[in-house]
This record gives C-alpha cells, structure tokens and sequence, in this order.
C-alpha cells in the first residue's frame, strides 16, 4: 500500500495488523483451551483425558495449521495424533511429529482436499467411547474438507461450487447446498464419529456466528434440508446450469429416497460439545482500540454487514460523508469500523475481489472529500482470486486514476478492481494470515496526530 506520508494511512495499517493479532489462533486457543493434569477444560466442559484410550485431532480450515499446532502444545503428552487439511499456500509448511498436515485446496475443493479427509477417516478407525476427538473447524472448511455424497464426482461439486461463487449468493446459501452434497457436513461427521467423545473448536468466519454455517457445521445438528439446497439453486438461477448429477441427488433428497442430514434430537450429538473460540466482534473490536489509541472517535457500526459489495461501498462512504459534512453519527476526528461479508455478483471478466470492490466503488463515493479513507480486507490476506487482502481508497484516489487513464466505472463494470487498485499501488498485501474471521471496514474521516483522553467508543451493533 501506498504510504504518501499520509498519517491516517500509517493508523490504518496499525488498526489492520491489530484486527488481525486479535483473531490468531495460537493465542485464542491458549486463552480459551486449558490442561492441568489430566483434565481438559473448554468454557464450563471439563474432561479426564486418562479417560480416553485415544486422543486425536482432525479437521479443516484457513486456521487450522495454527490451531493444530497450539492443540499439539496444549495436549503434550495425551495426544495420540491428529490428521487436518490446511491450505496448500501454507508457508511455512508446520512440522509436526503427530499431527499430519494435508494440503487442499480453497474455494474450489480439490482432490487432494478429498485425500486429507480420507486420511482423517482412516486415523479416526472405528470410533469408540473410549475415544476423544477433537475437531478444528474454521472458515474455508467447506472447501478445504470435500468428501462428496456417494454417486457425485468430485467434479459435481467443483462446477457448482463455482457457479455459486459466481451468482452473488451469501455464503450460508452456499453452504446449504454443500452440506447435501457431502459425505461429512451438515452433521455427518458427527455422525463418523458416533460413538466417540467430540470436541469441536471452532473460529467463525459467518455473518452471525451460526454454527451449522460454519466450514458447513460437519459437527453440528443442521437445520437445512434438501428443499432449502433447491430453491437457493432455484433462486440463483443455477438449477439447470448444475451437473445433472447434482440435480438428480438433490431431488431423490426431496422426495425423501436418501437421508437427510442430521438433526437437533439425533442421539449422535449426545457426546458432541461445539465451541465458538474466536470470531469477527473481537477482530473489529482490537481495530477500534488502535483507532482510539491514536485519537479518532470510534463507532462500531456492526458486525453483520452483508450484501453487495459495491452497494456497501456506497453506505459506508454516505456515513464517511455524513461524518465530515453534518458531524453525524459522530465528530470527526473519527473512524467506523464495521465487520462482515459482501458479496460480488459477477458480470465482467476482470480480477478482484469482494474487498477490492467495496474500495473501488467507496473511491467513487468519495471522490473529491479531504482527508477520508475507506479500506476493506478479508482478514485470511487473500481477496477473491488474487493475493492481496483488499484495498484503501481516498478522495483524491479517482483523480489519481483519471490521470493514468483509467476510468473507475469501467473498472467496476468489468469486476476489474484488482487491477485498479495495483497501477494505484493502493492495493492492502498482508500475506496469508493464516486466520479467518471475516472481513474488516474501516473508514477514517479527519486527523488525529495525537492520542486525545476525550475519545470515545460507541459499541453499535
């Protein structure tokens, strides 16, 4: 990102690496996840590990690598081993001495995702009561954890999971109709594991927090059904651009000739004990502390923000304008934080991604306005298709474009923001964070070089 001397720029970046320290795993699983002697405690769960023949630990997701390993150091002596997926662009690669790391692959699962799963199932043997196992859950976990129903290619869940990505549908949709298209999610694991002890740790990366969203809750009861996995096809317009494959399995689960998939009252989840650990409101609140820190008045506007990114782009930049022209919600100095995931409704052929697109369309809105800053970044480091977390625009971001011939308009009708932002050298690069709890705002709206003891914090969520 481009520095320009600019100090609002300088407090940006510091409130970004602070929202990202918030959501890493070592240090949420070392606040949340305790050992002394041989009892295991979770939240108000406490467990005798001398209880278990075997302790083990799969699972998946964008924060799986780190989770594992901090599970490793916290179990010590007790575990038995452990086999998870974790992204193939992991780098450093994790060492470990009993816990296997198995590459796949995110958004479009792969067959080397399909292997790591196997490879947790075979760990896993026949499950027993004298079994523990603890499952790592995280955002990406539906990619990352393919194991598709029996009579489905690997290829039938690959097309659709890229024609859903395309469609402009919230990841919840997405993940209705993954879960009736797998062996493991929307319960099924828990299922595998009956009737062993099961822990599941899990970092949200879902717009409230449902657990059954969540990697597509392969532990948790699932509320879906395989009507719901059809209309949300039927509404993106995707039921007769699917596999045929995929439309035959889902209508034998309409009319009731396969399982659906397991609900609250099923006897599985009798040793099933899900946790949240970590999730975006602790990303966004670690931001607003950085931000008062340096002097800015700070709102939290939400948690929850969802729709089109270009739409939200929009509405952020209005309360930015709102800020800097009528003083409201709040004074400037001041900044917004909210949290969430947009999404792109697809229509160009450019690169880019859901925060680069938000930033694109902010710049538009805020065009001409001194000294404001709107940002947005996925807190995993890579937006959409590309390897930069996001964006930063300001009101002399157009102009500066304009300059160099490119027209931002264009750039948005082609779904181009990825190549907008980098010949601006405004693109935000952190690398893979090897977390994932959603995606960051920030809007910044005045200057405040110096820590003011009259700041303050509005929580409105």
């Amino acid at each position: 990102m481009r520095e320009n001397g600019s100090s609002s720029r300088r407090v940006l970046v510091e409130a970004i690496s602070q929202a990202i320290l918030a959501a890493d795993p070592r240090t949420i699983l070392r606040n949340k996840v305790k050992v002394r002697g041989n009892a295991l405690t979770v939240g108000t769960l406490s467990l005798k590990l001398s209880d278990f023949r075997r302790v083990l630990v799969i699972g998946g997701g964008k924060t799986t690598s780190g989770m594992a390993l901090e599970t490793e150091r916290i179990l010590d002596r007790w575990l038995t081993g452990g086999s998870v997926n974790i992204p193939a662009y992991t780098n450093p690669w994790p060492k470990s001495s009993r816990i296997e790391f198995n590459p796949a692959t995110h958004p479009v699962p792969s067959q080397q995702g399909c292997q790591g799963v196997r490879n947790m199932l075979k760990l896993v043997g026949q499950p027993s009561r004298d079994d523990l196992v603890i499952c790592l859950i995280s955002g990406g976990g539906s990619a990352l954890m393919p194991l598709p129903a029996k009579g489905l290619r690997l290829s039938d869940k690959q097309k659709t999971t890229h024609l859903l990505l395309k469609s402009g549908a919230r990841i919840d949709e997405i993940n209705t109709v993954r879960k009736h298209l797998s062996e493991i999610k929307g319960g099924r694991l828990a299922e595998k594991l009956y009737p062993a002890t099961v822990v599941s740790l899990i970092v949200s990366d879902v717009v409230g927090d449902r657990l059954d969203s969540i990697a597509s809750g392969p532990t948790v009861p699932d509320s879906t059904t395989y009507s719901d996995a059809y209309n949300v096809l039927k509404e993106h317009k995707l039921w007769d651009r699917i596999p045929r494959l995929v439309r035959n399995h889902i209508r034998e689960g309409r009319n009731g000739r396969l399982p659906e998939t397991p609900k609250e009252g099923s006897k599985i989840f009798k040793r099933v004990h899900n946790f949240l650990i970590g999730n975006n409101t602790e990303s966004c609140k670690a931001a607003a502390r950085a931000l008062e820190r340096r002097g800015y008045r700070t709102l939290i506007l939400s948690t929850r923000i969802q729709g089109e990114a270009s739409e939200v782009g929009k509405v952020i930049s209005a309360i930015a304008s709102s800020i800097r022209e009528k003083q409201l919600p709040i004074t400037a100095p001041a900044a917004i934080v909210a949290g969430g995931e947009t999404t792109v409704t697809v229509h160009g052929k450019g690169s880019g991604g859901r925060n680069q697109e938000l930033a694109l369309s902010a710049a538009m809105s805020i065009r001409g306005l001194p000294r404001t800053l709107v940002s947005s970044i996925g807190t995993d480091g890579i937006d959409g298709p590309t390897m930069a977390a996001g964006a930063v625009a300001d009101g002399s971001t157009v102009e500066r474009a304009l300059r160099r011939g490119l027209d931002p308009d264009t750039y948005l009708r082609e779904n181009n923001s990825h190549e907008y932002f980098k010949k601006l050298k405004d693109l935000i690069v952190t690398g893979p964070t090897g977390t994932n709890v959603n995606d960051i705002l920030i809007a910044i709206v005045g200057s405040a070089d110096q820590k003011s003891d009259t700041t303050r914090r509005s929580l409105g969520q």
